[in-house]
């Protein structure tokens, strides 16, 4: 298999962490880094042994592909110019800072085929590929990613900045079209919401509510998924999950020494037992992961593992998230006026 010539448009803390990846990586040339910190960019490359291209034009010329890890409403313009020029891309997410760019992304990147990936990268979370093994049939989803301050994606509210993660894996695992989206939040140190909470109902019944906030003491990534036969608590940040399945009758404590009940549930007609699991998780860099899915995608055909459209309907939901947010504040404080 032939190596392919890769490029990082940006790199501040995302785009570093992905230099120093694909220099470690030996389906690959790393030929080079571009930033609007020229300074920035020619440390970066003196770090890890690359070009500091001087201009866009320079890196196209020299590349088959690259990974854009630019501030987010940058992404469109730049990921435009390299598809155009057929040099597929891995975009960091979101994919665009709106899905009207999504979708004249996608057209795009079709016109000039040229693949489109988008890093979603707790797709790849260890915690999350422990339980792609089960049966996944949410009924109901709670997810809570909480973040201390950090200035360097304020240019976009928690909504795309955190929440999207969460709404990429719910949509990921809800595959059914979305019927309703109640959403509040307030914005505390930025012009945009630092909080936010979003409960969206899907047409199959299925429910998913999602918290974010980037003004948290403490940092907190948690998934739970409740189903018919079982409960999921996966716990990004230390990748670990806790599985609790529900099995019919009374079981031998021999056989099922982590067996429990819940309150009474052996006293029912049909009594149940619940049985506790640690699903092992693999030792996997998820970037790292993901860069070699890119690859693969690339020079053996393997199917995208975060697709431009789903990222793209990722951005229509936090689209819809945030104007029902800034309706609400609006709302507020028209009655905050009248009671005064």
């Amino acid at each position: 298999m032939k190596k392919l010539n890769i490029s990082i448009i940006g790199v501040g803390h995302l785009g570093k962490i992905h230099t120093k990846l694909w220099a470690q990586n030996a389906a690959v040339n790393l030929v080079g880094v571009f930033d609007i910190n020229q300074q920035k960019a020619k440390e970066v490359a003196a770090e890890f042994g690359c070009r500091a291209f001087g201009s866009l034009r320079e890196l196209i010329q020299s590349t088959d592909a690259v990974t854009i890890a630019s501030d987010t409403k940058s992404h469109f313009k730049l990921a435009k110019k390299m598809l155009e020029n057929k040099i597929h891309c891995l975009i960091e997410k979101p994919i665009t800072a709106t899905y009207a760019e999504s979708k004249k992304l996608i057209k795009i990147a079709e016109e000039n085929k040229s693949l489109v990936q988008v890093g979603h990268v707790e797709r790849f979370n260890p915690a999350l590929v422990a339980v792609k093994k089960y049966d996944l049939d949410p009924l109901f989803i709670e997810a809570h990613r909480l973040s201390q301050f950090r200035p360097r994606a304020i240019d976009v509210s928690v909504v795309h900045d955190l929440m999207i993660h969460d709404i990429d894996i719910i949509l990921w695992l809800i595959k059914s079209p979305v019927k309703r989206i109640d959403a509040n939040g307030v914005a505390i140190l930025t012009n945009t919401p630092d909080i936010a909470n979003a409960r969206i109902e899907f047409k199959n019944g299925a429910i998913a509510n999602i918290t974010a906030s980037r003004i948290s003491a403490n940092s907190l990534r948690k998934f739970r998924i409740f189903q018919r036969d079982a409960y999921f608590s996966i716990d990004f940040a230390n990748q670990k999950v806790d599985m609790f399945k529900i099995l019919d009758g009374k079981l031998d404590p021999n056989k099922y020494p982590l067996a429990f009940n819940l309150g009474s549930i052996l006293d029912i007609p049909e009594p149940k037992s619940i049985v506790y699991e640690q699903p092992e998780i693999p030792k996997l860099n998820a970037i790292e992961e993901e860069q070699n899915s890119f690859v693969e995608s690339i020079l053996a055909s393997k199917p995208i593992a975060v697709t431009a459209y789903e990222a793209m309907n990722a951005v229509r939901i936090a689209e819809i998230i945030t104007r029902q947010i800034e309706k609400n504040l609006k709302k507020l404080k028209k009655q905050i006026l009248i009671d005064n």
